[in-house]
């Protein structure tokens, strides 16, 4: 039996379809969250993480066979970097990822009856918010990378715990992905950004990505010293 070959056009609507239902999950899950918490802000925080963590296994076992399930701009570069992704191509997913993430919001704000087109108000700048979007991004990729060596059919559950626990414990809630932070821009509500404070995290993601790569080409390297990717 030979190779299934899948087109460029489905894995461009897989990357989109994916971040779409991504980021409908955060928006949305923040929405009901703060609606039903009464105030209580943990307890919101919580019904935002729950639904993230597990639409990831969900959509990454879905889609994973077809895309590679990236939804993120910075896990694209690194699959670049890798040289299992062509530049051109990750271009165009990085495209596809931001159109899906805008697409993702405005569902989450018609299925609650909110205004479309928004701009968030909320403030998340500084250093120690970088810095935790760094971190957050640099676990996240060494996470995708470490499975994808240990065990590659976990990546799905691994990813999905990953950012279950880094909404916790960075101080951040954890973006830790370019097109899911441009889109929360566009969303004044529990889990937007302001727009002015994107490309601080955005920057912050990229370069902790590209280091995740970097420290994993060493540390995963074979028995006879060859990287792992």
């Amino acid at each position: 039996m030979g190779t299934v070959t899948i087109s460029l056009q489905r894995k461009w609507f897989a990357e989109f379809i994916g971040t779409a239902f991504l980021l409908a999950t955060v928006v949305g899950s923040g929405i009901m969250a703060e609606q039903l918490a009464g105030g209580n802000v943990a307890i919101a925080l919580l019904g935002n993480t729950l639904p993230t963590g597990a639409i990831l296994v969900v959509l990454i076992t879905m889609l994973g066979p077809i895309s590679g399930a990236h939804f993120n701009p910075a896990v694209s570069v690194v699959f670049a970097l890798r040289k299992e992704l062509p530049w051109d191509q990750c271009g165009i997913y990085i495209l596809f990822q931001i159109i899906g993430g805008i697409i993702g919001v405005w569902a989450a704000h018609l299925m609650f009856d909110d205004t479309l087109l928004q701009f968030s108000s909320k403030v998340r700048t500084g250093g120690a918010q970088w810095f935790a979007e760094g971190v957050a991004t640099f676990g996240l990729v060494f996470t995708i990378l470490a499975t994808l060596r240990a065990r590659a059919d976990a990546v799905a559950m691994a990813v999905g715990l990953y950012i279950t626990a880094a909404y916790w414990f960075t101080a951040s809630t954890s973006f830790a992905n370019p097109a899911v932070t441009i889109a929360r821009g566009l969303s004044d509500t529990f889990a937007g950004i302001r727009p002015v404070d994107v490309p601080a995290f955005v920057a912050a993601q990229l370069v902790a990505g590209v280091l995740a790569w970097l420290i994993c080409n060493w540390l995963l390297q074979d028995h006879n010293g060859e990287p792992s990717g």
